[in-house]
């Protein structure tokens, strides 16, 4: 660890978006008594240095092997190390996704060789960035663990495929695609898993409707859940 990483301060966390009232009511009565309550929206900025325990040790080696690299250095594959709970999430542009990917996996002092998945998160306020995906990864080797997420915009919802390095995101980058609307290019098969193929929209998105679409099963015509039964 060098003296400069030793002083650095914590990033300002970045604000996203403001809430009003308890449940972010609009133009109706907030009978919780919180009606005049304002809470900021916003995502950790950079963490500060030590982060403490194996933490380190593997952003010191990432940091190495990428400068190491030479076509591609630390600074511009990663945007930023978080430290929240004794978690690291390292934000890596999504066009280094895969060298990232393959150093964290194949490098003797990282070696996470285990992928658990891929979560999608949904940012409506975070412009140009609405659009998260999560990487929970393992070392068997070494018994750590850390998160690598990647975001895209909304308008350009593309990420590169880790189904290359980790063949265990196959299934889980087709739901993130069906459920968030992300593609992952070069995924080999990426089609829906959950819902049907001619599905429109993406139901675990913020803006996806909470109700009011009819579904169609086994060929009968449901109705939208605000429909089926009144409550006089």
């Amino acid at each position: 660890m060098t003296d400069d990483a030793a002083r650095e301060s914590p990033a300002p966390p970045d604000v996203i978006a403001e809430r009003r009232g308890m449940f972010g009511v609009r133009d109706t009565g907030d009978t919780s008594g919180y009606g005049r309550l304002v809470r900021r929206i916003s995502l950790p900025g950079s963490s500060p240095r030590p982060f403490g325990g194996y933490l380190d040790d593997v952003a010191d080696t990432l940091e190495d092997v990428l400068n190491d690299a030479g076509s591609v250095g630390f600074g511009s594959a990663v945007d930023k190390i978080v430290v929240f709970r004794g978690e690291m999430t390292v934000h890596v542009r999504r066009e280094h996704l895969p060298l990232v990917a393959r150093t964290l996996r194949d490098h003797p002092a990282l070696r996470f060789e285990l992928c658990l998945g891929v979560s999608g998160v949904h940012y409506p306020e975070d412009a140009d960035r609405e659009l998260h995906a999560v990487y929970p990864l393992m070392s068997i080797t070494h018994n750590r663990r850390i998160l690598v997420e990647v975001t895209a915009p909304d308008a350009d919802p593309h990420i590169p495929s880790l189904h290359a390095v980790y063949p265990t995101t196959d299934w889980h980058e087709r739901e993130t695609y069906d459920f968030f609307g992300l593609v992952f290019d070069g995924h080999p098969a990426l089609t829906r898993i959950q819902m049907p193929d001619d599905w429109n929209g993406h139901p675990q998105r913020k803006d996806y409707p909470l109700g009011g679409i009819p579904v169609e099963y086994k060929g009968a015509q449901i109705p939208p859940p605000d429909e089926r039964r009144a409550y006089s």
